[in-house]
């Protein structure tokens, strides 16, 4: 029986809006504070996950230990007062109405963090898909060491296309009524999750057990000797990865203990296959924030050998609303964003500035009017690249791809106790 992915005790608001209760991932509309205002406007004192995370967009101000304090505080108030409502051993099968209509089907359960490793060169059943960025674990590490409970955003995919894990679950639906059922806020779509029963979850796992064969694994890719990838960090790495710090410093602060069955071991994950057709990788832009545009454009001229060959990598700088397609001649990557992105690094390293990370073209073209500011549209990665990728090549470039619009990411539902 497959055990890397399994069941989990889960918990879920025993009685609240569940429009207002589900919100988007921490780490999406960075760029628009506005956006978590209208969130907290739209939440007012209602029980809400907004008071059980920290958005990223807020990670500067002054006052963001307080804000971890109080998501703290926060979770110990609502397991004390009986807030949520436990399911034992539990399994979900959700689906997700996108803001484009199209429907992502996935399974709620636990990661085993043993068997999950960022690090370049991993050769785990469960591995990062991009770069995983040192720095941006810490401040999440810190709402988690006092945390008693954990909300997942992050979607794990699995390379299935007969599509036996995750599509036969639906029969659930003839079996049972959903536990919940509601729209998402900001026209990010609709979502409906049921509890698996016996039979759906041992099948699953068997499917899961098949698609484990290593000699099958290597059949498919046309590549020999290659340990298997069952399970890669679609989005959310840095969360999962926060989740396998904070367990191994679990580890190595009790040593000898036996943490085999701790509930840190675990991590809450969907799972959605890569052959959804409701699956669609975007590329991440940048805004480069802080700097003389006008020189950083020119370094990137001359480094990166902005030329007008269009078989070479592409990428459209705007600036001030003026947009310019250029082909870059002096790779660093096999990835255009590879190598813009290693030029950004080495620019600001020497020069100053800051980079942010961006969902949407449109998004990029706004911000870009912004004084001392570059943004970078660049084009997407094909979704059938992936798995060979990272098989052969490791972890891509940091932030090379999104699974799709930023209101279409896994919104906060689930939780699972994480303490004793």
């Amino acid at each position: 029986m497959n055990t890397t992915f399994c069941a989990a005790d889960i918990l879920l608001p025993a009685k609240a809006d569940m429009e207002k209760w589900a919100v988007a991932a921490c780490d999406q509309y960075t760029g628009e504070p506005e956006y978590w205002a209208r969130v907290e406007k739209r939440v007012g004192d209602s029980p809400s996950t907004l008071g059980l995370i920290l958005p990223e967009v807020y990670l500067e101000e002054p006052d963001v230990d307080k804000r971890i304090d109080d998501i703290h505080e926060n979770m110990r108030d609502m397991l004390e007062s009986g807030f949520f409502s436990y399911y034992s051993d539990a399994m979900l099968y959700i689906e997700r109405v996108q803001s484009d209509g199209m429907v992502r089907r996935g399974i709620v359960g636990a990661i085993d963090l043993e068997q999950y490793d960022y690090h370049a060169g991993s050769s785990s059943l469960v591995r990062a898909t991009e770069a995983t960025v040192p720095e941006r674990i810490p401040p999440r590490l810190k709402v988690r060491m006092g945390a008693q409970i954990e909300l997942p955003h992050v979607l794990v995919l699995i390379d299935d296309p007969e599509k036996t894990v995750i599509e036969p679950c639906k029969a659930i639906r003839e079996r049972r009524k959903p536990v919940y059922d509601t729209p998402l806020m900001e026209g990010a779509g609709r979502i409906k999750g049921w509890l698996l029963d016996r039979e759906l979850k041992e099948q699953l796992s068997g499917a899961l057990d098949r698609l484990n064969n290593n000699e099958e694994f290597n059949r498919r890719y046309g590549i020999s000797g290659y340990p298997t990838l069952l399970f890669a960090v679609g989005d959310g790495n840095h969360s999962l990865a926060t989740a396998k710090e904070y367990y191994e410093r679990l580890k190595a602060a009790n040593p000898g203990k036996d943490l085999s069955n701790h509930p840190a071991r675990y991590a809450l994950a969907e799972i959605v296959n890569l052959h959804s057709s409701a699956i669609r990788f975007e590329a991440i832009q940048r805004i480069v924030m802080g700097v003389d545009t006008e020189k950083f454009m020119r370094e990137a001229e001359q480094t990166l050998g902005f030329g007008g060959d269009p078989t070479s990598q592409r990428v459209i700088s705007v600036i001030k609303g003026s947009e310019r397609l250029s082909y870059i001649h002096k790779r660093t990557s096999e990835l255009s964003v590879g190598s813009l992105q290693d030029f950004i690094d080495g620019y600001i390293a020497k020069n100053g500035g800051k980079v942010d990370y961006i969902h949407g073209a449109d998004v990029v073209k706004q911000l870009s009017r912004r004084d001392n500011t570059v943004g970078f549209i660049l084009p997407d990665m094909q979704k059938s690249e992936l798995f060979r990728t990272v098989i052969k090549d490791g972890a891509l470039p940091r932030k090379t791809f999104s699974m799709g619009h930023a209101a279409d990411k896994r919104f906060y539902m689930e939780a699972r106790r994480i303490d004793r």
